[in-house]
């Protein structure tokens, strides 16, 4: 009777668990690299936003990879289900514009189009944001 209590118990927690190698930002979304040169932001809940994957984004790029505040962060893959985390939403970003895309940049900011872009400074300055809001 009690194994059965468990099992619910343990497969939730595992539907949660960090993927393996993961880096966790200052806002406590998953960063995982992936298939060079790409690295994946995996959502910690559901109302993620897309400032908190530019947060996370940064946050990897200045603090993991030592980019400098004026490298740019370009979207790589825009929102969709992890390639680490099956079951879960995630983004891939990279330093490096992907090819043919469009690197213009608009006035909102989304993740769903590969090739928007921020300066790494800038994308982590969303992480002060959601460290306040807590």
């Amino acid at each position: 009777m009690r194994a059965r209590c468990i099992f619910p118990a343990t497969a939730a927690l595992l539907a949660f668990a960090a993927p393996a190698g993961a880096w966790t930002a200052r806002n406590g979304n998953e960063v995982v690299a992936v298939q060079p040169p790409a690295f994946e932001v995996v959502r910690r809940h559901a109302r993620s936003s897309a400032q908190e994957f530019w947060c996370s984004a940064g946050d990897y790029a200045t603090r993991v990879l030592g980019a400098a505040a004026t490298q740019k962060v370009y979207l790589w893959r825009p929102v969709g289900d992890s390639t680490v985390a099956p079951g879960r939403t995630a983004v891939q970003f990279t330093l490096s514009a992907p090819p043919g895309a469009d690197t213009s940049t608009g006035y909102s900011l989304t993740v769903k189009r590969a090739g928007d872009n921020l300066s790494a400074g800038f994308a982590q300055q969303y992480c002060f944001k959601s460290i306040t809001d807590f």
